[in-house]
């Protein structure tokens, strides 16, 4: 989906909510397994919160940082309270089929966002989709030379076994597999210092056969900058795509160090989760998902950058 027709839904669902605003106010749950000290979650964060501000309904945000049980008893709490709606990722895949289950028997509508988990009976989902995702990343290093027949590809994540990963390697193994690419995915933790310090070893280590680097999570695509600086990497040295969230990857695309990150919209993602919830529960039910993505180089980076900024997109 193209950012104008992202806009577009929107502004269409957001008057949705100024409209029942001026009604009794909802409450709704926006749930999340990232980690507040993601830098990129402070986005997706944003967004709820500036759905909450221009409709005036309540939202009751959480972040549970991989820790699966606790986020599933989160989802309980809040059917429990008489949510009027759930917006949640998903931790790890088929983890939250149960307490989804439990949410639609209560009547509550709820809307998977982030992370896509198919086993779930989700209202609907809001985000990229990751198979296409993994699939992009690889297909533009083969596509444009920076990958071969016989070549080894470094795969960092945050959380591995995580349904964003899981995914994106399926998509990524389609294009590499038929090639005789090889890859491996390594444990990078949610933890920033910890992230620099893990990725700056296994780079430094493992130089001589690293052909690319795949950034699986926003975190280690945003690191790379950092980490290449401490390992003697120059610019460009290294291939790298991945995902594309957050200032620290925008800047690293325009300065050379990654050649193309994957743009999810985090504001618009969480805004179109609350107002596709506030559509559910007002009885108009929202009969699709809403896919978010584009994978932008170094002469897109400055737009992303300035919507990251706060000084707009034009």
């Amino acid at each position: 989906m193209t950012r104008r027709t992202l806009l577009a839904l929107t502004t269409a669902l957001a008057a949705l909510g100024g409209a029942a605003a001026a009604q009794d106010a909802k409450t709704f749950y926006w749930i999340s397994h990232g980690a507040p000290a993601d830098p990129v979650w402070t986005y997706f964060l944003q967004g709820a919160e500036q759905w909450a501000a221009d409709t005036g309904q309540t939202v009751n945000t959480s972040f549970f940082s991989g820790d699966v049980p606790s986020q599933q008893e989160a989802v309980r709490a809040a059917i429990a309270a008489g949510a009027d709606g759930i917006c949640s990722t998903s931790p790890d895949p088929g983890s939250m089929v149960d307490v989804v289950a439990e949410a639609r028997a209560a009547g509550i509508p709820i809307v998977n966002f982030n992370t896509p988990d198919p086993a779930a009976d989700w209202n609907a989902y809001v985000g990229g989709d990751l198979l296409s995702v993994g699939r992009q990343w690889a297909q533009y290093l083969v596509d444009n030379g920076l990958v071969q027949s016989g070549d080894f590809v470094w795969m960092p994540v945050e959380v591995p076994g995580a349904s964003y990963g899981v995914e994106e390697e399926k998509g990524i193994a389609s294009v590499f597999e038929p090639l005789g690419i090889t890859w491996e995915v390594t444990d990078a933790t949610l933890d920033q210092a910890e992230v620099i310090t893990r990725m700056t070893d296994y780079v430094t280590a493992n130089r001589d056969r690293i052909a690319a680097m795949i950034g699986l999570g926003d975190m280690v695509t945003g690191s790379v900058q950092r980490v290449w600086d401490q390992a003697g990497v120059g610019p460009g040295e290294i291939p790298v795509v991945g995902w594309g969230n957050s200032l620290d990857t925008t800047r690293a695309v325009m300065a050379g160090y990654v050649n193309a990150g994957m743009w999810q919209d985090p504001q618009a993602t969480s805004y179109m989760c609350l107002s596709a919830l506030l559509s559910e529960s007002s009885g108009i039910p929202i009969g699709f998902d809403i896919i978010t993505g584009a994978l932008y180089e170094a002469d897109q980076a400055p737009l992303y950058d300035r919507i990251m900024g706060g000084t707009g997109g034009q």
